[in-house]
C-alpha cells in the first residue's frame, strides 16, 4: 500500500490549486469530486505532469459516499497520508425562502461528508504517527451571514472542528490546518448572487494559485490555522471584539444585492 493524498472539490477553484501544490510532492494523488469532465481533465494534467494520479467521480453528499472512498483507495492499492477537504459550495438568499433540500445538501458535503472523511482517515495516521487534514474554512465563520445564513454556519463548523481535532492530535504525529481565506478569484464566486454584493465589491479579491501555497506550506509546517491577508485578519479580529449584533445589522447591509 502506497500513501497518497486525498483531495475533495479537486476539480475547481481552491481545490484543484491545492492539488496541483501537493502533487509537486511527488505523491500519489487521488482526486475527488462529482464534475467528471472536469476532474478527468485535470486527472490527465497532473498524470502528465509525471504524477500518479487516480480520479473518482462522487457525490459527497451521498450517504455512502466515505465508504465508498474507503473501498476506492484499497482497490487502488493507496491508503490516506493526507486528506484536503476542499469541497464545497454556496447558497445566496434568504434561508426561508431558499430550497431546504439544496440547504441541506450543502450542510451534507461542508460539514458531515468533511467530519466522515476524517474520522475514518485520521485513525490510520494515528496509528502510523504522521500524516495530516487540510481543511478549507473561511472567514465567514467567524460572524453570522444573513442571506448565507446556511454557509456561514458551516464553515464556523469546520474552524471549530479543525481547531478543536488539532489540540486532540498535539503530540501523535498527525496535524490538523484549517485555512480561512476571503473572496477568492474562482468561479464559485464569480457564478455566485454573492458576485452582486456590496460586500463582493468592498472585499479584496484573492488569488486561489498564491493562497493554495501559502495554505499547503501552513500545513507542512504543522500550523493550526492560517487566514491568509492583513483585511482578511483584521476583519476576524473585529468579528471577536465587536458585539454579534453590529456584526449582523453590518452583514446584512453587506450580502445585500447591489
Amino acid at each position: 500500500m502506497k500513501p497518497a493524498i486525498v483531495v475533495t472539490g479537486a476539480a475547481s477553484g481552491l481545490g484543484r490549486e491545492l492539488a496541483r501544490v501537493a502533487a509537486r510532492e511527488g505523491s500519489v494523488m487521488v482526486l475527488l469530486d462529482q464534475s467528471r469532465q472536469a476532474l478527468d481533465d485535470f486527472a490527465t494534467e497532473l498524470a502528465a505532469s509525471g504524477a500518479e494520479t487516480h480520479a473518482l467521480c462522487i457525490d459527497l453528499a451521498e450517504r455512502d459516499a466515505g465508504q465508498r472512498i474507503e473501498d476506492a483507495l484499497s482497490e487502488r492499492g493507496v491508503y490516506c497520508d493526507v486528506l484536503v477537504n476542499s469541497a464545497g459550495f454556496g447558497i445566496f438568499g434568504a434561508a426561508a425562502e431558499t430550497d431546504r433540500e439544496e440547504q441541506l445538501r450543502l450542510l451534507d458535503v461542508t460539514m458531515r461528508a468533511l467530519t466522515d472523511l476524517t474520522l475514518r482517515m485520521v485513525p490510520g495516521m494515528i496509528s502510523r504517527r504522521r500524516g495530516g487534514v487540510l481543511n478549507v474554512g473561511s472567514i465567514t465563520g467567524y460572524m453570522p451571514g444573513p442571506n448565507m445564513a446556511a454557509y456561514h454556519a458551516s464553515k464556523a463548523y469546520v474552524n471549530s472542528f479543525s481547531a478543536g481535532l488539532a489540540a486532540e492530535l498535539a503530540g501523535t504525529g498527525v496535524t490538523v490546518t484549517c485555512l480561512s481565506p476571503g473572496i477568492i478569484r474562482t468561479a464559485f464566486f464569480e457564478r455566485s448572487p454573492i458576485s452582486q454584493t456590496r460586500l463582493y465589491k468592498v472585499m479584496p479579491h484573492e488569488n486561489a494559485p498564491r493562497i493554495a501555497q501559502r495554505g499547503w506550506r501552513a500545513f507542512r509546517a504543522g500550523k493550526s490555522r492560517l487566514i491568509p491577508g492583513l483585511t482578511n485578519r483584521v476583519i476576524v479580529s473585529g468579528s471577536t471584539l465587536l458585539p454579534q449584533a453590529v456584526i449582523v445589522r453590518l452583514m446584512s447591509v453587506l450580502q445585500q444585492l447591489r
